[in-house]
């Protein structure tokens, strides 16, 4: 009688969990900090816990005197606009600043070649053998030099660079090796001499580097503040989706400027704000239907931590900060809808109402938490209330 074949033996494979033992055996290393989940959000200072942490100033460096030029990408106009309405001494939007292009054209150098080059025409006097600016009409720029002394003006006193990469994907002049502002004019592409390519890290490191030395030698007590914007790619050139063609191109800049930061952050002078990643990670659906321009509620609360984190005269207080943060919250589908408008409005009677529901959300944790972040701001209203006036913050439960 022929033996029994035997039974396969079932594979084990190791389960891990919080409690179990093998969790608590893993050498975690001397700086831990973990993904949160989405109820981790819904407590103040969450945002400066889980995105912000380890890119802080040690201390405010914005005062309203302090002179600040911020350009590149299209987001460094948020900043520029953010910071001028608030009175603070915004460079590239005062009135003489005239015909720089920083300033006419400041938020369309969205590559670090183009950034890197009105630096070196300023202060190096630099100039390129063709017209590689253009304006959004196909216009040359040309190296006008009363616009090259405006521009050299400008930076000669500047006290904080906010620099705003956007893209790595170059057009460039393959003879010369020269980078345009963007693509070629219609009537001036040549298919033997203007070429296409994703620029490299090293590249895009070096030019940042390169940006970097110069502040420092012309503006030796100058802070700088990179940022890499959420905006993402309008198009791609290259032979493939927009989607991951975005998702190379920003990892490229993400990667180049994290590789200086780590070599030069011992000097104290360059910084990084987080603009990508508190838009792409922070919220559930920060655009609008565009799909490329995050929602106002979520510019401006991203406005609000930069004042907060860099401006010494900022009157924001925490309480302003959470409610700009559950209005981008609500915008952007991380809370009930609901919310926008209350908390647009400030009416205290009605976010007692909302907590007085049985549910607010699906998961009961995520539920606890939402409800004690709108508790921490319905006690800041009712607070700010009764110092406004001296009397009870009890309103009718009545619309």
């Amino acid at each position: 009688m022929a033996a029994r074949p035997r039974k396969a033996e079932k594979l084990q494979f190791q389960t891990t969990s919080r409690q179990g033992k093998e969790y608590r055996t893993w050498f975690r290393g001397e700086h831990t900090n973990v993904l949160p989940h989405n109820r981790h959000f819904f407590k103040p200072g969450a945002i400066e816990k889980y995105v912000l942490k380890g890119w802080q100033p040690e201390a405010p460096a914005i005062d309203v005197n302090t002179q600040v030029t911020a350009f590149g990408s299209c987001f460094a106009a948020n900043i520029s606009n953010w910071l001028s309405k608030r009175n603070y001494n915004v460079l590239n939007k005062a009135e003489d600043a005239g015909r720089a292009y920083v300033v006419a054209c400041g938020e369309g150098m969205v590559n670090s070649f183009v950034i890197l080059q009105q630096f070196e025409w300023a202060w190096e006097d630099k100039v390129f053998d063709q017209e590689l600016w253009h304006g959004y009409d196909t216009e040359s720029y040309g190296y006008d030099p009363e616009v090259q002394a405006q521009t050299k003006k400008m930076f000669d006193e500047t006290d904080v660079f906010i620099l705003t990469f956007g893209l790595s994907e170059i057009w460039y002049d393959e003879p010369t090796g020269n980078v345009f502002w963007r693509t070629i004019p219609k009537d001036a592409y040549d298919p033997a001499r203007h070429k296409f390519r994703v620029s490299t890290v090293e590249e895009n490191k070096a030019n940042m580097r390169r940006i970097y030395d110069l502040i420092r030698t012309h503006r030796p007590d100058a802070k700088i503040i990179f940022t890499l914007s959420p905006i993402p790619l309008q198009a791609t050139f290259r032979d493939n989706s927009c989607m991951t063609s975005n998702a190379v191109s920003k990892g490229v800049l993400r990667v180049a400027i994290d590789e200086l930061y780590r070599e030069l952050r011992h000097e104290g002078v360059l910084h990084y704000w987080p603009s990508y990643e508190l838009v792409t990670d922070a919220f559930a659906q920060p655009y609008k239907d565009d799909r490329r321009h995050p929602r106002d509620e979520v510019l401006d609360f991203i406005m609000m931590l930069f004042e907060r984190t860099w401006c010494v005269d900022s009157d924001m207080d925490e309480a302003e900060q959470l409610r700009g943060f559950v209005i981008a919250g609500a915008a952007a589908g991380l809370f009930p809808g609901v919310l926008q408008r209350i908390c647009e409005t400030k009416r205290a009677f009605r976010l007692e109402k909302v907590l007085a529901r049985e549910q607010l959300l699906e998961d009961p944790a995520t539920d606890k938490a939402l409800r004690g972040l709108l508790q921490v701001l319905l006690d800041a209203w009712k607070a700010e209330a009764t110092e406004a006036d001296g009397t009870s913050t009890a309103e009718p439960i009545a619309d």
